[in-house]
């Protein structure tokens, strides 16, 4: 199996359906954010897995309401056709004041089959 090397891609390069959860999650759009989701995907953000859609729709419901801050796409990556990373830097009232996260996407079938969000 070759190596596959991570590369870094346009930000308005992202798959549409990457583009489209990234904007509704930030919008706190929860019904249009869950659209991107495969019925079994699972989500892991500081420290807690969250499978199925019910489970990422109550945690993207938490994640809209527990801080007040912005964020802004900075940088974009892309390992192969199915794993990308979008990096977002974040300012709000949340410990610590900024940090930037790395979202990693797992597609299956256009729609997002994992995410992992981490420093």
């Amino acid at each position: 199996m070759p190596n596959q090397q991570t590369h870094t891609i346009a930000p308005h390069t992202l798959p549409e359906t990457i583009t489209r959860y990234l904007t509704a999650h930030q919008a706190h759009d929860t019904a249009t954010a869950l659209t991107t989701f495969t019925s079994d995907a699972t989500v892991t953000d500081d420290g807690n897995t969250y499978e199925g859609t019910t489970a990422i729709g109550q945690w993207l419901n938490r994640s809209a309401t527990e801080y007040t801050y912005t964020t802004e796409l900075t940088a974009a990556q892309q390992t192969d056709p199915t794993h990308y990373t979008a990096t977002h830097h974040l300012e709000g009232n949340f410990p610590g004041g900024s940090i930037d996260l790395h979202y990693r996407f797992t597609l299956r079938n256009d729609l997002i089959e994992h995410l992992v969000i981490e420093p």
